[in-house]
């Protein structure tokens, strides 16, 4: 089981919590969230990623481990931005999801692992992977990181993969998922196997259907 510790401060004036997540070296190090707290977003907002994240948990592709442990998010960009939309901190269990669960990622930078979201509910440690695809490419609008073991083995050095040795959360991985976004390959198939980060991959597309259309194809392939 991965120990997680988190150690925050809030601030009652402004809003703000700071958040440092320290987990072990199997990934999500020293995560640094700045959280705003504001109101639930608008369901009109979530509509399409929260369509498509039930479908996802439906398949079993996002949820909880035995440890209790959750797995998988969505996100969306936000308008023309580097902005985005995101499936919030510890919500993989959940059957359903409402604004309440979603927040907007408004800044990040890799080399600090460090983020500022807004919104009711925490991002999530994955965000800096969603956020490397949005950057890489002005065609991604919709991310899905999805766990799956079988396809996982399967797909891995078949198709884009990570390096083995870049660590999931960490900015070695924001990295190599942009380099990859960066080859037209990996932008035909729309599809990256985190290789440091088992059973996990990641679909995108120039909007939700497509990174749907991406993970049904996938599945076909187990």
């Amino acid at each position: 089981m991965r120990n997680l510790c988190v150690s925050k401060t809030f601030c009652d004036i402004c809003g703000v919590c700071k958040a440092v997540v320290n987990m072990d070296d199997e990934g999500y190090i020293k995560f640094d969230c700045e959280w705003v707290r504001a109101s639930a977003l608008s369901f009109s907002g979530i509509a399409g990623i929260n369509a498509l994240r039930d479908k996802l948990y439906g398949l079993g592709l996002i949820g909880v481990h035995d440890d209790g442990v959750g797995f998988g998010n969505v996100s969306a960009r936000a308008g023309g931005s580097n902005e985005f939309v995101i499936s919030g901190s510890a919500t993989g269990g959940l059957k359903k999801l409402s604004g309440e669960h979603y927040c907007r990622v408004v800044e990040f930078d890799f080399d600090k692992n460090w983020l500022r979201c807004v919104g009711p509910i925490r991002a999530s440690s994955e965000s800096l992977s969603h956020a490397a695809a949005y950057l890489s490419c002005a065609d991604v609008n919709a991310v899905a990181h999805v766990h799956c073991l079988s396809l996982w083995k399967k797909l891995y050095g078949k198709v884009p993969t990570t390096s083995p040795d870049a660590l999931y959360g960490t900015p070695e991985m924001a990295r190599d998922i942009m380099r990859l976004v960066k080859k037209g390959d990996v932008r035909k198939g729309r599809v990256i196997v985190m290789g440091g980060h088992e059973e996990g991959i990641l679909a995108f597309g120039k909007d939700v259907g497509e990174v749907e259309g991406v993970v049904l194809g996938l599945i076909d392939r187990v």
